[in-house]
């Protein structure tokens, strides 16, 4: 049994909402009493539907958004009610890597910038170590160093995302959050992007949480694979398992919503009956 890095024990955050129930304010139960862990060096995928919490649990576990209840443990260290200033000495050691591309790169600042900007915020080495390690991660994303000077409207959606890859890994981290790291990305650059994951988890040994909304997606890169439903972990199993025996209803809607590469085949989608509930008013069951 390999150690932990990340440990989660029934993780919550609510949102409260606008209206209010019977003289209560409501809240948005995102999160709704989680517990898992990650084992060093594995690739842990959180699927759901848009809405799920899943986002909300990657934001939470790097301390990007407050917790409601529970607690989060990184590495033996209880992150749950640290200050920021207490947070720093953990932020380069976990990462994130965005959905979107675009929006998280800064328009105005070069690309060689904008990758080299963590290290300068936790002051890691000198400067020319900083340009050494710069050149060195570009080439690992299967960039070039004459395309540090550039701005990222010159770069297309795929080169982004690698861009955003580099900036993650500048630090040196242990833990990256990646947050449906292909889902703005056309199918074809999709390979391309997880493949490129694969390898720099095998190369610099990275614990990943890699958040999808696409079953299909998360099939070649995930150890174990965790669905959220509504706030909650409904299923969670090594990856060969859940796709060989899904358990829950709902883990079965999302693998049947697969595309089956055979045009001859038509599978049957599972298809949920009744109305989508409500993460306000959760059904009971």
């Amino acid at each position: 049994e390999m150690e932990s890095l990340v440990e989660v024990k029934n993780l919550k955050k609510w949102f409260w909402s606008g209206g209010v129930l019977f003289g209560h304010k409501e809240a948005v139960r995102a999160v709704d009493g989680i517990s898992f862990s990650i084992r060093k060096g594995e690739v842990l995928s959180l699927v759901g539907e848009s809405g799920c919490g899943k986002t909300t649990c990657g934001k939470l576990l790097l301390r990007i958004l407050d917790v409601t209840a529970g607690s989060i443990y990184f590495d033996g260290h209880d992150l749950t009610h640290l200050r920021r200033k207490e947070m720093v000495k953990f932020r380069r050691r976990m990462m994130i890597i965005y959905q979107d591309p675009f929006g998280s790169l800064d328009p105005r600042m070069t690309v060689g910038a904008t990758i080299a900007e963590p290290m300068q915020v936790h002051k890691l080495a000198s400067k020319k170590k900083r340009q050494e390690k710069l050149i060195q991660t570009v080439g690992k994303v299967g960039l070039t160093p004459d395309q540090m000077n550039r701005y990222p409207h010159e770069f297309s959606g795929g080169q982004r995302q690698r861009i955003g890859i580099a900036r993650a890994l500048a630090t040196n981290p242990e833990f990256i959050v990646a947050d449906e790291p292909v889902s703005a990305l056309d199918v074809s650059i999709q390979a391309q992007i997880i493949n490129l994951l694969q390898d720099l988890r095998k190369e610099f040994g990275l614990t990943l949480l890699f958040i999808a909304h696409d079953m299909s997606v998360v099939k070649h890169i995930s150890d174990r694979v965790a669905v959220m439903y509504l706030g909650k972990i409904v299923e969670m199993a090594s990856k060969t398992e859940l796709f060989r025996s899904p358990k829950h209803y709902y883990t079965q809607a999302l693998l049947s919503a697969i595309p089956v590469p055979n045009p001859r085949y038509r599978k049957k989608g599972k298809i949920l009956m009744g109305d989508v509930p409500s993460p306000i008013n959760v059904p009971s069951g």
